[in-house]
């Protein structure tokens, strides 16, 4: 393979885990809304569209193999498609945790705990995100150091959340209540929680994509581990 094919093989490598991004971050923001509205059709698209996810996924993953396997990348090279191949693993986790908010859709009958901001945590999420695949297409080390320091202000609030439920479910008179609706309020709470864990581990991978971005442009770990 010429060294020019070779390198618009990977400058493209690139570009595609990028349009992979944006569709994964649209998926995001549609089960977000979806949840939001109690919108059961978007809820459904959100659904369906994993499977493009994870084509994307595949297709990405061989293009990776393919360009280990038919010439041997120079170490920045090497980098580069080690560090792709992490992110799109990250890209299609995060494509999951959007069909969890499509399928949490489905149940959400009625607001519960809406002292709880399950928008404003799903946008801190995203601009993590967002800003994790700039630093990747930008290759900006110092915009992945700013995205993991934000990780522990987003896991404070996601904690805070998740005390803010148990508190008030502990909190709350449940005499009155039929057994019916006694369980109607767990199953509430325990979506609501685990909604306020898949954001926070959106985060997580967005840390992830970060700390592979600072290996891939710095060859350095320290985000890593």
């Amino acid at each position: 393979m010429a060294r020019k094919d070779y390198q618009e093989q990977l400058d493209e490598l690139q570009e595609n885990v990028l349009y992979m991004s944006e569709v994964v971050m649209e998926r995001l923001r549609m089960g977000l809304d979806a949840l939001e509205r109690k919108d059961d059709e978007l809820a459904w698209e959100v659904i369906d569209g994993d499977e493009e996810v994870n084509q994307l996924y595949l297709d990405l993953e061989s293009d990776c193999i393919d360009l280990l396997a038919l010439q041997q990348p120079v170490a920045s090279d090497l980098r580069t498609i080690a560090a792709s191949f992490k992110i799109i693993t990250d890209l299609e986790r995060i494509g999951d945790l959007a069909t969890n908010l499509g399928e949490y859709t489905h149940e959400a009958n009625h607001d519960v705990f809406p002292e709880v901001d399950i928008q404003e945590l799903g946008t801190l999420t995203l601009d993590m995100l967002e800003d994790a695949m700039t630093a990747y297409a930008e290759a900006d080390p110092e915009g992945c150091y700013e995205v993991a320091t934000r990780d522990d202000g987003l896991d404070e609030r996601c904690e805070r959340a998740s005390e803010l439920v148990v508190r008030d479910l502990i909190e709350t008179e449940l005499e009155d209540n039929t057994e019916a609706e006694i369980e109607q309020l767990l199953e509430d709470v325990s979506r609501l929680l685990l909604t306020i864990r898949d954001l926070e581990r959106v985060g997580d991978h967005a840390v992830n994509i970060a700390a592979r971005t600072l290996y891939m442009v710095e060859n350095d770990d320290e985000l890593i581990y």
